[in-house]
């Protein structure tokens, strides 16, 4: 007699999988670019994944199938009862982005999904780890709650709501933004370990701009403002309940002339709540919510932050607060923005720090840490009478806010700032006898975006210069943007962000900040003009020139080609092509570029707003050169992307701008009795675009005569221009020239940088000004992609845009051996899965390169004396 089996075992079993042999292990789940992301709006989010080679020595796998499995909930998925979707056996070798098509996904819709995929011999894996996200609130109605504000000048005001539960509760969530920054509370627990959220964005509309210190019309493409999810179910109960929030000033409002402010802090939450029945209940902000002020009596992101510890209010976000004292919230006048699912990293605590020397110096406690980080000071357990006041001064070359605790003295107290961040390695404490190593601790604060790569050479001042620029990068990425610097002003430069993007790719899982901030910049756009301000969001303290607003097309472009993501081309294209069109309207009678803004209120031509290159170690090259360069670039990647996209006719147009563009640089400004195009930069620019062949070994000398006698050997170029500097002169034969700059440890040079302390990239290479830039980190590109020797490919091998490359479907390797650095090791976590790169060169030989080409990709390598293709797999490919 059979025994029959009953069907949920069946389908357990069909999900678990049967591994037969199979070489492939299922890996590294996501949803929009993030892990696990609680809060998704777009009706077909995309899936990707990462197939491992579970045999390393095994070469040539590759995925030749998926299927992937969605669920309304984890047990349906266990039990293989796959009710959104599944796709079924699909026979494609995509695992990057591959779009849901299941049933349509409701509003705080979880779901769950787990991919199988079969290798090149048709054998399945065994069904990946479980992934899983929630869907937002999708449509206009869905919200009921109103946006609330407290009136409040100053400080950092409570809000709170009471409410009674009457059944036991199976699912709840929070939604919540705000008008500054905010802290969720549930029943008295902190929700959630976000900081400075909700991320930067055009949160409203602001009259006051066309009258800013940098003028522009108040005209952008679109307003927005991110909203985030929690799941607060285990932290409610039947019965008696509370639910609070603290919101910070955040750049909503503030005092500080770099920014302007959007009006009044406000907040917006709604706990959507299912009991165990399915019926449902809202608890939402209105003006039945309570506000009192809060014990942090200053807030300012530029400010600082007092917190006086007598003016607690106790179980302030639980049910049994004692409410009087407390009054209504008020309504508050909405933000315009769009409310949009904060798919995008949230800042976090990223490492802590402890001191490495603590020692008085008369009133104050010095206490030093090994590096210089954005973030705080926590102090721990420490005592102090009533009243009595701790202040801690962050010491920084540029002016930091105030952090002062006011003691409540009833025994030991621990704070760290809430709205906030410091730059320092060194603080001052004062207000305390004595401060221990065990109470006190730096916590870097930034947004959570994790480094993906390791990078490591024979080198030592390689390294450092390396890890100097890591750590600068990260003290600038606040609220989904990245800053000039995290001091002084804190803003989203587009120019410093376009010339370290590629850096960052390089080195970052940025694919989720990326998606975020480029869509400021769209966002930001004049639907006018089609200008593109030098800050997105834009702030009129922003000056820059044509290299800052050309982010929105060179960031689109290399995102492409880093994450192969065809989606953000396809947002991008038309913004970039109205781009090139407000650039043409700067066309001399040349055919050159020549940016000349004005101040829409006076008519004066505004420095701040036709900038070429910026802070040069000698001289400034013509404006109208980078412009012009500049418009090139752009054409060039405009073309590049509508090949990509299929459009023919807008390839061609833009190709033919590219054309006439170049043809126009070199005719102008070419000295062809002195064989160059100038100094501090416009020689590499040239190079970089091509020159004419008959002038190039003219030029190119020229090139090697200005840095090694002109210049002694150093580097010649502005930031702007220095993103080109290091892998043109060794595309062109100097790369002994580019190694020698690269080396130099005095001025202008990152060496010199380290040997005078730094920690961090600075903003200018004589030392003035902020000491915390991470742009220059921009011309390091050339460890990855010239000394190790990998670059992104927008195509297949055979350069035909039909065979998809970008994203390291497939890319090129190219390693310069360089004499000083015998050895390099690059390992990047690419969208395919781990590449890594070990270059092993003698005297300026290579001798040895080992190369691992992740699952779903293919490599060509060039070696002195033959190109090869290779598959995925761990080779070893040897010079004689």
């Amino acid at each position: 007699m059979k025994r029959a089996f009953p069907l949920f075992i069946i389908l357990s079993l069909l999900c678990v999988g049967v591994e037969v042999n199979a070489q492939l292990r299922v890996a590294n789940l996501t949803v929009e670019h993030m892990t696990n992301p609680t809060v998704v709006d777009t009706p077909q989010p995309r899936f990707s994944w990462v197939n491992e080679p579970k045999n390393e020595k095994v070469t040539g796998e590759r995925q030749t199938a998926y299927r992937i499995v969605v669920a309304s909930s984890e047990q349906n998925l266990k039990r293989g009862h796959y009710d959104l979707w599944d796709s079924g056996r699909v026979t494609s070798e995509a695992s990057v982005l591959v779009p849901y098509k299941g049933q349509p996904l409701a509003s705080g819709q979880d779901c769950f999904w787990s991919v199988q995929t079969w290798d090149v011999e048709g054998k399945p894996s065994r069904w990946s780890p479980i992934g899983r996200w929630s869907m937002g609130l999708l449509k206009k109605s869905d919200w009921k709650a109103q946006w609330i504000t407290a009136r409040q000048a100053k400080g950092a005001p409570l809000f709170r709501k009471a409410f009674t539960l009457s059944r036991k509760v199976r699912r709840a969530k929070a939604y919540v933004t705000s008008g500054g920054f905010f802290e969720l509370y549930v029943n008295g627990q902190r929700v959630g370990n976000d900081y400075f959220v909700p991320n930067i964005t055009n949160f409203t509309e602001r009259p006051g701009l066309a009258k800013g210190s940098i003028a522009l019309d108040n005209k952008f493409t679109a307003y927005r403002i991110l909203y985030l999810s929690y799941d607060v179910t285990d932290m409610l109960r039947k019965g008696d309940n509370a639910v609070g929030a603290m919101l910070g000033d955040g750049f909503y409002r503030s005092t500080s002339n770099h920014v302007m402010s959007f009006g009044e802090p406000c907040l917006l939450c709604q706990l959507d709540i299912t009991y165990d029945d399915g019926s449902h209940e809202v608890v939402a902000t209105d003006t039945s919510w309570l506000t009192h002020p809060s014990a942090i009596t200053l807030t300012g992101v530029y400010d600082g932050e007092v917190y006086d510890a007598r003016c607690e209010t106790p179980r302030w976000a639980e049910a049994g607060c004692d409410e009087s004292g407390w009054r209504r919230a008020e309504k508050a006048e909405a933000p315009i923005g769009q409310l949009t699912a904060h798919t995008s990293p949230t800042d976090r605590i990223t490492s802590v720090l402890q001191p490495v020397n603590i020692e008085r110096r008369d009133s104050v406690i010095v206490v030093s840490f090994e590096k210089e980080v954005a973030g705080w000071v926590r102090l721990k357990n420490i005592k102090g009478k009533a009243g009595q006041s701790v202040n801690v001064k962050y010491i920084s070359e540029s002016p930091l806010g105030v952090q002062q605790y006011i003691c409540k003295g009833t025994g030991a107290e621990s704070y760290a700032p809430r709205f906030t961040w410091y730059v320092f390695s060194q603080v001052e404490v004062s207000g305390l006898d004595e401060l221990s190593a065990s109470q006190i601790q730096a916590e870097a604060v930034n947004t959570d975006v994790p480094v993906s790569a390791e990078f490591r050479t024979s080198n030592t001042l390689v390294n450092r210069i390396y890890d100097m620029w890591i750590r600068s990068q990260l003290d600038n990425m606040h609220g989904c943007i990245a800053s000039d610097c995290p001091h002084r002003e804190r803003l989203p430069y587009t120019g410093d962000g376009q010339i370290a993007a590629a850096m960052v790719m390089l080195n970052f899982d940025a694919a989720a900040f990326y998606q975020k901030w480029v869509r400021d910049m769209r966002d930001a756009q004049n639907p006018e003009s089609g200008y593109v301000p030098n800050g997105a969001p834009w702030q009129p303290t922003c000056g820059g020139g044509v290299a800052w607003g050309a982010a929105l097309n060179t960031m689109s472009w290399e995102y492409y080609l880093q994450y192969g993501d065809r989606q953000l081309l396809e947002k991008a294209y038309r913004p970039m092509r109205a781009q090139l069109r407000n650039m043409l309207t700067w066309l001399t009678p040349d055919s050159t570029m020549f940016q000349q803004m004005r101040d829409p209120n006076t008519g004066a031509l505004s420095y701040w707003l036709n900038l070429g290159d910026w802070v040069p170690p000698y001289g400034m090259p013509s404006d109208e050169i980078v412009h012009t360069f500049y418009l090139w670039l752009c054409a060039s990647n405009a073309a590049r992307t509508a090949q990509v996209l299929g459009d023919k006719a807008g390839q061609a147009e833009c190709q033919a701008l590219a054309d006439r563009t170049w043809r126009a640089f070199h005719r102008k400004f070419y000295d062809a009795d002195n064989h160059t195009y100038g100094d501090f930069g416009p020689n590499v620019l040239a190079l970089y675009m091509g020159v004419p062949a008959e002038r190039k070994a003219a030029v190119i000398a020229s090139l090697r005569k200005e840095i090694m006698d002109t210049h002694g050997g150093h580097i010649n170029t502005g930031f702007v221009t220095s993103k080109f500097f290091f892998e043109t002169l060794s595309d062109c034969g100097l790369h002994d020239v580019a190694t020698t700059a690269m080396l130099k440890t005095d001025y202008p040079s990152y060496g010199l940088w380290l040997a005078l302390g730094a920690t961090v990239t600075w903003e200018q290479w004589n030392g003035m000004n902020s000491h915390n830039h991470p742009m220059f980190g921009g011309a390091l590109t050339w460890f990855m992609r010239r000394l190790a020797g990998i670059n992104a490919m927008p195509f297949g091998a055979d350069g035909n845009p039909s065979s998809a490359g970008a994203g390291y479907r497939h890319f090129e390797v190219r390693p310069y051996p360089t004499v000083g650095v015998d050895s390099v090791y690059y390992s990047l976590m690419t969208p395919q899965g781990r590449l890594t790169s070990r270059v092993i060169s003698n005297a300026g030989q290579l001798c040895r390169l080992e190369l691992r080409v992740p699952v779903g990709s293919t490599a060509t390598v060039h070696l002195p004396r033959e190109t090869r293709q290779l598959g995925q797999g761990f080779h070893v490919l040897t010079c004689q």
